[in-house]
């Protein structure tokens, strides 16, 4: 393509490539804080008025580098001043990459279910399902590219503009001192683009795929003041068997291993490590990132936090990392949950 020097023309590979056969919901190093976008059933968890703002700048210092921002709250639904099962919340989402942008609407509802009744109430598992669905608008402005081929069928459309509806599942069983999430946020493969007329059929078709992820994670008590928070995210597309036309999905599955310390009941610091790992194809697996996170979270409820990912890939040269900002709150914290004792601990929370 004329008209591109070699980080515009990265930039847009990338963006091929999301739309085509990568992963394509937006990464964060703090997936623990926000979950609520990609597992509905965590809705309600916390036990009180949970508010998040994110924002991520990946790959700052190249042009056109992923930016996403989410909202998302979530509350359990309080009846005649008592805690109910039932919890509802919702998010929204904009995500910008190179010349392509996904805005995103959902709202989610989540019912917990008490597994069983031993003595002590730290030994209480319960089981949260949840539902979500929304719409989401994908857009794109190609003019200002400069085609070799004006003919190339992919970009005979130069401002494609897409509305999608879709659902998703989750599954939540926690208890105390550890937790198992399942869920797929998006079930529906809807279509960004349709075959152009003189388009070769093996072309994979650009849309949505299915993301499904896995969150396991628990908390080891060293003392009253310091507590240790491993966690595991896997995140896979299709199961490995997804196909866009002709063509199987072939992104790697991506997994984050993070080890975090909650000090004095208010101040976390962690680190986590990021990698793919290509399971039924002889490519090489990447390593991704190594990151580095704090947040604290006040007494009035105010939490707030900071992470930067040191990039592990041949993108550290032109790009400085990647970071993050949250902001949150949460409202009514040291109210009574409904088996009778104080809310969920925050170096319990979900994810």
């Amino acid at each position: 393509m004329q008209g591109m020097n070699p980080l515009q023309m990265i930039i847009l590979f990338l963006f091929i490539s999301v739309v085509g056969i990568a992963q394509q919901d937006a990464m964060f190093t703090k997936y623990m804080f926000n979950a609520l976008p990609f597992n509905p059933s965590i809705a309600g968890t916390t036990e009180a008025l949970d508010m998040t703002l994110l924002h991520r700048h990946q790959w700052f210092g190249i042009q056109g580098a992923p930016m996403t921002q989410q909202f998302s709250i979530h509350s359990p639904i309080r009846l005649a001043k008592k805690n109910d099962n039932a919890s509802v919340g919702g998010f929204l989402s904009h995500d910008q990459l190179g010349f392509s942008r996904t805005v995103m609407a959902y709202g989610v509802f989540s019912y917990k279910l008490r597994l069983n009744n031993p003595i002590e109430k730290k030994n209480i598992i319960h089981l949260n399902l949840g539902l979500s669905g929304g719409i989401s608008n994908w857009s794109a402005n190609y003019e200002d590219l400069q085609l070799d081929n004006s003919n190339d069928p992919s970009f005979q459309n130069l401002n494609p503009n897409v509305w999608m509806p879709n659902f998703g599942f989750g599954m939540y069983l926690h208890s105390r001192n550890w937790f198992v999430g399942l869920s797929a946020p998006r079930l529906l493969t809807n279509p960004l683009r349709s075959r152009g007329v003189n388009e070769p059929a093996y072309n994979p078709i650009a849309q949505e795929f299915r993301h499904y992820y896995l969150a396991v994670g628990g908390a080891i008590e060293i003392s009253q003041d310091i507590v240790l928070r491993p966690s595991l995210l896997i995140k896979n597309v299709g199961l490995f068997v997804e196909k866009s036309g002709d063509q199987f999905v072939g992104a790697p599955t991506q997994f984050n291993i993070d080890l975090s310390v909650l000090l004095l009941q208010r101040f976390w610091v962690g680190t986590s490590f990021r990698s793919s790992v290509e399971v039924f194809t002889s490519s090489t697996s990447s390593y991704d990132s190594i990151d580095f996170w704090f947040g604290m979270r006040l007494s009035n409820g105010i939490k707030f936090g900071l992470s930067y990912d040191f990039t592990l890939t041949s993108l550290q040269g032109p790009g400085l990392g990647s970071y993050e900002v949250m902001l949150g709150y949460d409202l009514h914290r040291n109210a009574t949950d409904m088996d009778g004792g104080n809310v969920i601990d925050p170096r319990y929370l979900t994810f």
